[in-house]
C-alpha cells in the first residue's frame, strides 16, 4: 500500500520545542487519517532544525466503502410519517427499506452503501488540521499573513504513492493565501542549498545526506558523541558527560562537524564549575578533562557546516568569543572576592523570599536557629553549623551568581574558602541545596546534612503555614522535591530523627517571626502617636499569642507528617517495595522516625517472604474477618482479651499460651526496634493458629465461651497490627 512522506521546512526551529513537535505532527497526522477510516501500518516522525518529517506507510489508496444503517417508523405508523421517513432517506417507496424486529415491534429500516473515494483528500485535510493544530510554546506572524507558526514555513513537500499529494495550507494572508504541496525539497543551508524532487522516504533521506543533512536526530547525536570522544582522546583528554548539552547541540545541526578550541590559559585560575557553566550556557560548547579529572584548557564545539580550512576560521572565532565571555567571568570572580561572604550577609535582608514569609535575612535566621538544635542529634559542630547557616545564602548578592544562577552554593564554597572559612563551613555552603533530585548527589558531612535538613525543613513548614502547599501537579515552590530531600538525608545518613518535636520548633519559629514584626509594627505606630508602648506591646504579644490563626499554624505539623508519608511511599515504591506493604506499615501510625519505618518495611517484606508469614496472614486475615463479622451481628466489639478459665480445648490452651508469650516477646522487640525479632516471634503462632482453626468451634451456643474465643482471636489481630496492619496486606 502506498507512503505518505511529509516534511515541513521553515527557519531554524529551537531545539527545545523540536522533540515536542515531532511527537505532535505524527499524533496529530494519524489521529486525522483514523478518523477519516485510513488504517496505516507505521508512522515515525524525525525532526532537524529546519524540518519537521513524517513518514506513514500502509495507507489504502481508497478509502473502504462505509455503510450506514439508519431506523425509520415502526411498521403500521400513519402514512404521514411512512413519507417524512422515505424523503428523508432520499428513497420513492417502501420497496428499498426492510422490516426488522425491534424487542418486539416491527420497524422500517434502510441500509445505504455509500462507496469510499481516493484517500488523498481525506490525507489532505488530515495534513492541513494537523500543520495549524501544532501548539507551539512560542509562535509568530510573517509578512502579511495571520497564520501562526513556530518560524517562518517556506515548504511543505507531501508526497504520496511516489506522486505529488494534491493539496495547500491556507496561511490565509492577502499575498500568500496558499501554500501548495510540493514533490521537493533543499539540503543543507549553505552546503547544498538548490532543491530537489522526491519520490519516497528512502529516496528522501538518501539525497538529504548527499546534500549535507542528517535527518535522524539519535544519528547525529551519536556521530557528535562518537567524533567529540574520537577528538578528545586523540589529544590525550576526556569528553565531560553532558547528556542534556548533547541533545541541545543535536537540535542545532543538520550536519555536525566537531572541532577543538582551545581556552586562553589566563582563565584557567578561575574556578573550574564557572568556566564550564560559562562555556555550556553561553556558547554550548563541551568541556575537556585530563587524566586527573581537572578541567582541561580545551573545548569542544560542534559547527553546522564544512569548510576548506577544516574549520580553523571557525575554531579561531569561537575562542575569540570565549575569550571574551571569560573575561566577564573572571571580572565577576575578582570582583566578588574584595567582600567576604560575611558583609554580604546585611544585604540579603533586601531580598523578598516570600512576601508572608519575610526576607532571605529572615530565612537565614530561621535556618540558623533550627540548624543549631538538629545538631545536637546529627552530631555536628553547633558553631560550624551556624557560621554555615550564616553564610549559606550570602552568595546570592554576588555578580557571578547574579549571571550564572545555577553556581549558587558552588561559588559561595569557592567565596567562604578564600575568607578562611573551614572546609567543613564551605562544604556546607556548598551542599545545603542538596539533593535536589533523585539523580543528585546527597550529602554526608555532618555539617552539610545538618544545614541541608534545615533549610528544606524551614522551606516546607514556611509554605505550610501560609497555605501554598503542593496541589495535583502543581507545586511551584517544589516542596515534593523538599520533602524528598529530607527523606533521602535521613535514610541516606541514617539519622534518628524525630520529626514532631523538629517540626514543632520550625513552626515556632515562624511565629516567633510573625510576633517580632507585630509587635515592631506596634512600636513604630505608637511612636508616631507618642504613646507609652510598654503596655501596649504586652497587650499585643498575649493577643498575637492567643489569635485562633496561630492554633491553625500548628495543625500544619500532623499535615507535613501526612505529606511525608506519602513522599516516603513515592521513594520506597521507587525501590520497588510493594504499596501495601508500606500502607500496612504507615497505618500504626505514631511514627515520625523514618528509619524506624523503613526498618519496619524491610521486616514485612522479609517476613511475608517467608512459608510461614504467608500462612499466618492467610490466618490472620480468617481471624479478623470472623472478628469483624461477629462484631457487626452482634453490635459488640470484641476486646483483644482472654480468660484462661474458659479455655476448654487443647487446642485453644496451647493458642491462648502461645499468644501471651508472643505478645511479650513483640513488645519487647518493638522497645528494643529489632523488627526481624518481631516477625519471627510472630511467626511461631503459624502452628498453634492452624491446630486452633482445625479443632476448635468459635461460634458455639456458650456465650462465655465464644466471646472468649472471640477475644482470644482479637487478641492475636492486636499482637500482630502492633507491627503492621495486616489488614491492608494483599494476598497472593
Amino acid at each position: 500500500m502506498p507512503e505518505l512522506l511529509l516534511e515541513l521546512m521553515s527557519e531554524e526551529i529551537p531545539a527545545r520545542m523540536q522533540a515536542r513537535a515531532a511527537e505532535d505532527l505524527m499524533r496529530l497526522v494519524t489521529e486525522g487519517l483514523t478518523k477519516a477510516g485510513l488504517e496505516y501500518d507505521t508512522a515515525e516522525a524525525y525532526v532537524t532544525p529546519r524540518r519537521l518529517t513524517l513518514v506513514v506507510d500502509g495507507i489504502p489508496a481508497m478509502q473502504a466503502d462505509l455503510t450506514e444503517e439508519r431506523k425509520g417508523p415502526r411498521v403500521g405508523s400513519p402514512e404521514r410519517a411512512i413519507e417524512g421517513f422515505l424523503k428523508s432517506a432520499g428513497l420513492a417507496s417502501l420497496d428499498d427499506c426492510e422490516k426488522r424486529d425491534v424487542k418486539g415491534n416491527e420497524f422500517w429500516f434502510v441500509v445505504s452503501t455509500r462507496k469510499g473515494g481516493a484517500s488523498t483528500d481525506a490525507i489532505n485535510g488530515a495534513i492541513s488540521s494537523a500543520i495549524n493544530g501544532l501548539a507551539w510554546p512560542k509562535s509568530m506572524r510573517w509578512a502579511n499573513s495571520p497564520f501562526r507558526w513556530v518560524r517562518p514555513l517556506h515548504n511543505v513537500a507531501a508526497v504520496f504513492g511516489g506522486e505529488t499529494l494534491p493539496g495547500s495550507v491556507n496561511l490565509g494572508g492577502q499575498d500568500t493565501e496558499m501554500l501548495a504541496f510540493q514533490n521537493r525539497t533543499a539540503g543543507h543551508r549553505f552546503l547544498a542549498p538548490k532543491s530537489f524532487a522526491v519520490k519516497s522516504f528512502a529516496d528522501y533521506r538518501a539525497k538529504l545526506k548527499d546534500a549535507h543533512v542528517l535527518l535522524d536526530p539519535a544519528e547525529r547525536r551519536a556521530k557528535i558523541e562518537k567524533d567529540a570522544a574520537a577528538r578528545a582522546k586523540k589529544a590525550g583528554l576526556t569528553l565531560r558527560d553532558d547528556p542534556s548539552l548533547l541533545d541541545e547541540v543535536t537540535g542545532l545541526v543538520e550536519w555536525p562537524v566537531v572541532l577543538m578550541g582551545a581556552i586562553d590559559e589566563a582563565f584557567m585560575d578561575v574556578p573550574q564549575e564557572v568556566l564550564i557553566t560559562s562555556m555550556r550556557a553561553h556558547q554550548k560548547y563541551f568541556a575537556l578533562t585530563d587524566a586527573s579529572g581537572k578541567l582541561a584548557p580545551k573545548f569542544i564545539l560542534v559547527a553546522n557546516i564544512e569548510t576548506n580550512d577544516k574549520g580553523k576560521a571557525i575554531v579561531a572565532g569561537n575562542e575569540r568569543v570565549l575569550r571574551a565571555r571569560l573575561s566577564d567571568a573572571k571580572f565577576f570572580w575578582d570582583q566578588d572576592r574584595k567582600a567576604s561572604l560575611s558583609s554580604r550577609i546585611p544585604a540579603l535582608n533586601a531580598i523578598i523570599y516570600h512576601e508572608r514569609l519575610g526576607s532571605i535575612g529572615d530565612k537565614v535566621d530561621r535556618v540558623g536557629a533550627l540548624a543549631a538544635e538538629l545538631s545536637v542529634i546529627t552530631g555536628a559542630d553547633r558553631d560550624k553549623v551556624r557560621s554555615a547557616a550564616r553564610l549559606a545564602k550570602a552568595d546570592l548578592t554576588t555578580d557571578m551568581v547574579g549571571e550564572f544562577p545555577e553556581l549558587q552554593g558552588v561559588m559561595g564554597r569557592y567565596y567562604a574558602l578564600h575568607d578562611g572559612e573551614s572546609p567543613e563551613v564551605a562544604g556546607a555552603v556548598a551542599e545545603h541545596y542538596a539533593p535536589q533530585g533523585p539523580n543528585d548527589g546527597c550529602p554526608t558531612a555532618p555539617v552539610s546534612v545538618t544545614v541541608a535538613l534545615a533549610d528544606k525543613l524551614d522551606t516546607l513548614v514556611g509554605f505550610w503555614t501560609i497555605g501554598e502547599t503542593p496541589t495535583g501537579s502543581r507545586d511551584p515552590y517544589g516542596l515534593r522535591r523538599a520533602a524528598l530531600g529530607v527523606i533521602r538525608l535521613i535514610l541516606e545518613n541514617k539519622l534518628r530523627l524525630p520529626l514532631v518535636p523538629i517540626l514543632n520548633a520550625a513552626t515556632q519559629m515562624i511565629l516567633d517571626q510573625h510576633l517580632r514584626e507585630s509587635v515592631m509594627e506596634t512600636r513604630a505606630a505608637l511612636d508616631d502617636l507618642g504613646l507609652d508602648e510598654h503596655v501596649a506591646v504586652e497587650t499585643l504579644e498575649v493577643e498575637v499569642e492567643e489569635d485562633e490563626r496561630y492554633g491553625e499554624i500548628y495543625a500544619v505539623v500532623p499535615q507535613l507528617l501526612a505529606f511525608f508519608a506519602d513522599r516516603l511511599k513515592v521513594h520506597l515504591r521507587g525501590q520497588g517495595v510493594r504499596h501495601d506493604q508500606i500502607d500496612a506499615v504507615f497505618a500504626v501510625g505514631g511514627e515520625d522516625d523514618i528509619v524506624r519505618l523503613l526498618a519496619r518495611v524491610d521486616a514485612l517484606a522479609t517476613f511475608l517472604e517467608s512459608e510461614d508469614g504467608q500462612s499466618l496472614l492467610a490466618a490472620y486475615k480468617r481471624a479478623s474477618n470472623i472478628v469483624e463479622k461477629e462484631s457487626k451481628k452482634d453490635s459488640a466489639k470484641y476486646e483483644a482479651l482472654s480468660v484462661d478459665e474458659w479455655l476448654h480445648e487443647p487446642a485453644e490452651q496451647q493458642l491462648y499460651r502461645q499468644v501471651s508469650e508472643v505478645d511479650q516477646k513483640v513488645n519487647s522487640a518493638l522497645r528494643e526496634e529489632d523488627y526481624g525479632v518481631a516477625m519471627r516471634s510472630m511467626a511461631t503462632l503459624r502452628g498453634p493458629v492452624d491446630e486452633f482453626f482445625e479443632q476448635v468451634t468459635v461460634n458455639v451456643e456458650d456465650q462465655n465461651l465464644r466471646k472468649n474465643r472471640l477475644g482470644l482471636l482479637a487478641w492475636i489481630c492486636l499482637t500482630m497490627n502492633r507491627v503492621a496492619d495486616f489488614s491492608r496486606i494483599e494476598g497472593r
